[in-house]
């Protein structure tokens, strides 16, 4: 054997059976499958919780109090391994908690503090959340006391709220109740860059112009989670700035007040980190070796000291006292003039003219050394864009009212995904309602629903109308944030009701018949809506040969018109619904791959996605009764007739023009029937059809009914958290 080949047979002594290691999958061979593992990841193979654990359950066990005490410990508690600047770690908890929260977007309500995402890749290893696994770490000793009675969702979250507290703001509130995943989620959409910091032009349309960024991301770069703090593509421009600090925040939900109470709430304390040679740091965690155990960015000029650290590349304090909660930052970014430098590490930052010794912050680590503070180009942005340069007159004016907006901001910032205020847990949760929280009434539960029932049977509706009605009315629901849902009934209401895809005009006259059975019965419109497609169901499964009842849950509310915040509720328009064969005009996403991101926003399996679309189909609930996809011959009966004729070799599949395929008889060359782009998938993937193929067995229909009617019903129920 030759030293070549000897050398090389020594690096691998055993053949590789299992794939283990990420980069090329067994299906990255064909890059434009349809990737159902967005409707897989949380299966419970991934979960080390024994059966039936409850985390919603177990929180509310917690001693509140003592793991309060223990958080403001934990502040002043500074390791050796990793100081505290100034002895106070809340600059980086709140740090970590904000960049937890901060990736929420409210376009798909994905992103956000409200999983324990951050503990996973790619979030663990951004290049804007550099020394944060240092964070988690400090964090771990109380994880490990409380146990499974804290997850680290909440924990994170939680630390960011202390940190403010312990600097001598008081909280406006609190609530624990998110749970954590297990593995890195796979649904979340963070950009097409194949690279990190890639320039912001590959996001935009425009880069000048920050509304032409593409949805549904906000962050104008990969890796960072809101804006550059040297400005647009590293390049210093408060103003040029300003406009992508404003449609960041916009689409993370806040509108300009609250964006400035964030940025100058978030610069009151704390520093930047750039005082070394950011190109010394080590990898980052997941790319680091078992030695790391699980850290990165390693630092090899720190020397133990907070001073020495290096994470954004900008170096100082924004205020003369950075532990301080106060109006320093206002004070010291109206107080002088500021001019451009570079700090240690090489970033662009702004720095004051001429400022007094005794204005300046100490040393991170030594006190009797003083350093300029610096602003961020976002920083500049306020003092130099009208519109926010108003807003932060009012602040400095109005100290009080700077504190309340700040403490309310950050409120939402860090519970915006955590969804309805019935999902609150704990003894710090707010007394108020909070538009932004979507209010729902509780709905009246003192009705006869068999009485209710009869009534809709009598009201001449279709099976189609009713069991459409009801579908568009719970499709808004998202996992993602909580938001959306039958409950509230807010399909009566804009703009839900002006939505091209609920069909308005067939809608009106439906809700017309519901508002009046509501008024009659006590039932609440929302009830009636979801009642109403029970009994379109009922009605379709015993023409197909199955008496069944569907479960039904009463008790919920209508929201009116001033519970209902128009503008945040604009995201949740429908754009696409696959399941009634609906697009409001072409787009480049494949139709199937808009059905699968519905899919998983409302908390589908592929095989509730899969039965819920074959039934919708031979119920007749196709947008404007349409016939495409609707494989039968008995429009209306609840049967597995859709999957039957999809499977069935007898057809032969003919595209027809953009998205429309006719289905041909191989014997009479007559078409049978039409079809879309979303019908034909679960036929020609191979996952989707092995499902597809279990329901056209014919030992199958009566297993469809019942596997339908579960998954319909856990649409209608996904947004009862009154009741959960």
């Amino acid at each position: 054997m030759s030293e070549d080949k000897q050398q090389a047979s020594g690096k691998c002594p055993v053949m590789h059976g299992g794939v283990t290691e990420s980069g090329a999958s067994n299906t990255s061979w064909w890059p434009e499958a349809l990737n159902l593992d967005i409707l897989h990841q949380h299966d419970t193979k991934t979960n080390p919780m024994d059966a039936g654990f409850d985390y919603r359950n177990e929180v509310r066990k917690l001693d509140f109090d003592e793991l309060k005490k223990d958080m403001h410990a934990l502040m002043i508690d500074s390791q050796d391994w990793w100081p505290a600047d100034w002895g106070h770690y809340g600059g980086l908890m709140i740090r970590l908690a904000w960049h937890a929260a901060g990736t929420y977007r409210i376009a798909d309500g994905r992103g956000g503090g409200g999983t324990g995402n951050q503990r996973f890749a790619p979030l663990n290893s951004w290049p804007d959340n550099v020394s944060l696994d240092k964070a988690r770490r400090l964090l771990w000793p109380i994880k490990k006391k409380y146990g499974n009675k804290i997850s680290w969702a909440d924990l994170i979250i939680l630390a960011g709220t202390a940190a403010y507290e312990s600097m001598g703001l008081p909280a406006y509130g609190f609530s624990f109740g998110r749970e954590d995943i297990w593995h890195p989620e796979k649904d979340i959409y963070w950009g097409a860059e194949k690279e990190w910091l890639a320039p912001s032009d590959e996001r935009y349309q425009n880069v000048d112009k920050p509304d032409t960024m593409d949805n549904p991301l906000a962050a104008v770069q990969m890796g960072l989670i809101y804006v550059n703090p040297e400005g647009v593509n590293g390049e210093p421009d408060p103003l040029k700035t300003a406009e992508q600090v404003r449609v960041t925040f916009k689409r993370m939900a806040m509108n300009d007040e609250e964006t400035v109470a964030l940025t100058a709430g978030g610069h009151t304390v704390g520093k930047c980190h750039g005082n070394g040679d950011a190109d010394a740091l080590g990898v980052e965690p997941e790319a680091a070796d078992v030695e790391q155990q699980g850290f990165g960015w390693s630092n090899p000029n720190q020397g133990g000291k907070a001073s020495k650290a290096v994470s954004s590349g900008l170096e100082g304090a924004w205020t003369t006292e950075p532990t301080r909660f106060d109006m320093g930052y206002f004070e010291l970014l109206f107080g002088h003039e500021w001019e451009l430098k570079k700090s240690p590490a090489g970033a662009w930052q702004w720095e004051p003219v001429n400022i007094r010794e005794e204005d300046k912050p100490v040393d991170a680590d030594d006190p009797a050394i003083r350093h300029n503070p610096i602003m961020t180009d976002a920083d500049m942005a306020l003092k130099m864009d009208p519109d926010f340069r108003v807003i932060c007159e009012k602040f400095m004016a109005d100290p009080d009212y700077f504190r309340d907006c700040f403490a309310r901001a950050w409120f939402k910032l860090t519970h915006r995904d955590l969804g309805p205020k019935s999902r609150y847990i704990g003894p710090e949760v707010p007394d108020e309602d909070l538009i932004w929280q979507d209010p729902v009434p509780a709905g009246n539960t003192n009705y006869s629903v068999e009485m209710v029932k009869e009534k809709i049977a009598d009201s001449g509706l279709s099976i189609a109308d009713m069991v459409s009605t009801a579908w568009d009315s719970a499709r808004t629901f998202r996992q993602s944030d909580m938001r959306g849902g039958a409950n509230g009934a807010r399909i009566r209401l804009a703009p839900h009701k002006n939505w091209q895809g609920n069909e308005p005009e067939r809608l009106t006259k439906v809700l017309n018949v519901y508002e009046a059975l509501s008024a009659e019965t006590g039932a609440s419109v929302a009830d009636v809506i979801v009642l109403a497609g029970s009994v379109g169901i009922e009605r379709a499964a015993k023409a197909a040969g199955f008496d069944v009842v569907v479960p039904f849950l009463k008790g919920r509310g209508d929201a009116t018109s001033e519970m209902t915040d128009i503008e945040s509720f604009e995201p949740l328009e429908p754009l696409a619904d696959g399941f009634r064969n609906w697009h409001k005009q072409d787009y480049i996403v494949k139709p199937e791959e808009m059905l699968l991101d519905r899919a998983q926003l409302m908390g589908l399996t592929a095989v509730e996605m899969t039965v819920l679309l074959g039934g919708m189909r031979v119920l007749g609930t196709n947008y404007a009764g349409t016939k495409h996809g609707v494989f039968t011959e008995h429009e209306g009966q609840l049967s597995n007739d859709f999957f039957v004729n999809l499977t069935d070799m007898k057809y032969r599949w003919v595209p027809k023009g953009r998205n429309v395929y006719d289905i041909i008889e191989r014997k009479t060359d007559a078409v049978k029937w039409t079809a879309t782009r979303v019908d034909l998938v679960f036929g020609s993937n191979s996952i989707l059809r092995s499902y597809a193929e279990v329901y056209a067995q014919d030992d199958a229909k009566e297993k469809f009914v019942n596997d339908f009617i579960a998954a319909w019903t856990k649409v209608m129920n996904a947004d009862r958290f009154d009741v959960q």
